[in-house]
C-alpha cells in the first residue's frame, strides 16, 4: 500500500481513498458522538450551515471548536461530550479543521475520518479495501500538525504490519503543540480530560466512514471484523 501524507492545502484533487486524521479533537469528539449512542454525523461546511441545519431540525444536536455560542448545543470537546446522552440522535459537526478536511474529499470513493481512538479499526477497514494508494489527511497545522501525523502513520502502518508499537506515535501525540495548548487553556471549550481522551488507543471498536448522502457529507459508524473473523 502506497501511503501519501497531505495537507489539506495540498490536496489537487480527490484521492480515490482518503483517511482524514484530525486527533484533537474532532474525530476523537465524533467516535465519543457514535459510543453516546448517535445514529450519525453530518459534516458541516460553516457554523451558519450548522446553524441552519440545526433550525431545521430541533432534535439535531449542534457542535462546535471555541466556547459555547448561541444556538450550538454543545462544543468539540470528548470530556465533555462524554456525559451526554444522544441515542438515536444526529449530530451536526463544524470545526476549524477535521470537517475541513473531510469535505475536501467528499467526491473520494472511500473516505475514512480517523484518530487515536479508532485507528485498529481503521487500520483493519483498509486491509479489507484493495487500494494501490491511501491519502492520509493530516488536518491540524496546515498538515504540519504532528498529533495528526503521527496517527496516520500509525494507522498506515498498521494497515500493512501485523506488529507495531504505538508507545512513539502516541509520544509525538501528547508532546505537540495541540496538546500543549489544550493542556495549558489555550483554546477554549476545553474540558481537562480532553488530552488523555484524545491519545486513547483504539477505545472504540468501529471505523468511521463519511459520505455524500444527498447535499450533506454525513458520517456513520462501520463494524469492522476482527483480524480472526477475517482470516
Amino acid at each position: 500500500m502506497d501511503s501519501r501524507f497531505l495537507g489539506i492545502a495540498e490536496l489537487v484533487e480527490a484521492p480515490p481513498v482518503a483517511v482524514v486524521v484530525d486527533v484533537m479533537r474532532a474525530f476523537t469528539v465524533a467516535a465519543w458522538a457514535f459510543a453516546q449512542g448517535a445514529e450519525k454525523i453530518v459534516l458541516a461546511e460553516s457554523l451558519e450551515e450548522a446553524l441552519a441545519l440545526k433550525a431545521l431540525h430541533a432534535d439535531w444536536v449542534a457542535l462546535k471548536d471555541g466556547p459555547p455560542a448561541p444556538g450550538f448545543d454543545t462544543v468539540n470537546s470528548p470530556g465533555m461530550l462524554r456525559s451526554v446522552d444522544l441515542s438515536g440522535r444526529t449530530v451536526v459537526q463544524k470545526t476549524t479543521a477535521g470537517t475541513v478536511g473531510a469535505l475536501t474529499v467528499k467526491e473520494a470513493s472511500l473516505v475514512l475520518c480517523a484518530g487515536f481512538v479508532v485507528a485498529e479499526a481503521t487500520a483493519r477497514l483498509l486491509r479489507t479495501r484493495v487500494s494501490d494508494r491511501v491519502t492520509f489527511v493530516v488536518t491540524g497545522e496546515d498538515g504540519q500538525a504532528d498529533e495528526d501525523l503521527a496517527c496516520a502513520q500509525y494507522i498506515a502502518r498498521r494497515a500493512t504490519e501485523d506488529r507495531t508499537d504505538a508507545a512513539e506515535f502516541l509520544r509525538r501525540a501528547g508532546e505537540s503543540r495541540a496538546a500543549a495548548e489544550l493542556a495549558e487553556g489555550v483554546r477554549r471549550g476545553v474540558h481537562p480530560d480532553d488530552v488523555a481522551l484524545c491519545l486513547e488507543l483504539d477505545r472504540f471498536p468501529f471505523a468511521m466512514v463519511a459520505a455524500l448522502e444527498d447535499s450533506l457529507m454525513v458520517l456513520r459508524p462501520c463494524a469492522v471484523p476482527s483480524l480472526a473473523d477475517q482470516g
